[in-house]
């Protein structure tokens, strides 16, 4: 069971992993609402690298945010914490890969095997989490100025970006989740306490010193 729970774990992971590749370069973080506009010439779509804008036509002109330091202070926590959260589900997968009781690539030691898969686990809680903080503090920030009566600027609405990123965040944190305890029931399983003692059979006759088993009981041996 803790074999097959590793690699659903893994694959979990892995598929938050590629959707975390998929939701960063993603244009849709955020559109413009057409809500309360009576005439719309054109669409307004950012991300954290880029704003976008297409006309009622199909024309598309994209350009990148000028200055890093110029940008809001969320923006740019969220473009940290998005690259943190692909460097760990890297760290995650390799380790993984290393860890499991299937793979050979960590040879016979199952200990050293557990501490593996259960660093994985950590990783794969890391990603969920970065990404969790940045998708959420950023769809927060769209959100707040939606609702705000005194903000006149282009108001946004939450993009698809967003979505996939809450999706590989939970599946992430699902795949961590899923090899942390993997390694902990296959620790207690394999490793049982000192006193207990499995597969042991005593026989009723004590061994003589010279090797071989007496055949002659006293009278005293039976109570």
């Amino acid at each position: 069971m803790d074999a097959i729970l590793e690699v659903v774990a893994l694959v979990l992971g892995f598929v938050g992993w590629v959707m975390v590749g998929v939701a960063l370069p993603n244009r849709y973080w955020r559109t413009s609402t057409v809500d309360g506009n009576v005439i719309t010439t054109s669409t307004i779509y950012e991300n954290l690298w880029m704003s976008c804008a297409t006309d009622s036509t199909g024309v598309h002109n994209c350009r990148e945010f000028p200055s890093l330091l110029a940008l809001s202070g969320y923006i740019q926590a969220s473009r940290a914490l998005m690259i943190t959260s692909i460097v760990c589900g890297t760290f995650g997968l390799v380790a993984a890969l290393i860890g499991l009781q299937c793979s050979k690539a960590g040879g016979e030691n199952y200990v050293l095997k557990g501490r593996i898969t259960g660093a994985a686990g950590v990783c794969f809680l890391l990603q969920g989490v970065c990404t969790m903080v940045a998708v959420s503090w950023y769809a927060f920030n769209i959100t707040q100025d939606f609702f705000d009566p005194f903000h006149y600027g282009i108001r946004y609405e939450i993009g698809e970006g967003l979505y996939i990123g809450w999706c590989s965040a939970v599946l992430a944190i699902a795949g961590g989740a899923c090899l942390t305890c993997s390694c902990k029931m296959g620790t207690s399983e394999k490793y049982p306490l000192p006193h207990q003692s499995r597969g042991t059979v005593y026989s009723g006759a004590a061994p003589s010193r010279s090797g071989v088993a007496t055949s002659t009981y006293g009278r005293n041996v039976y109570v």
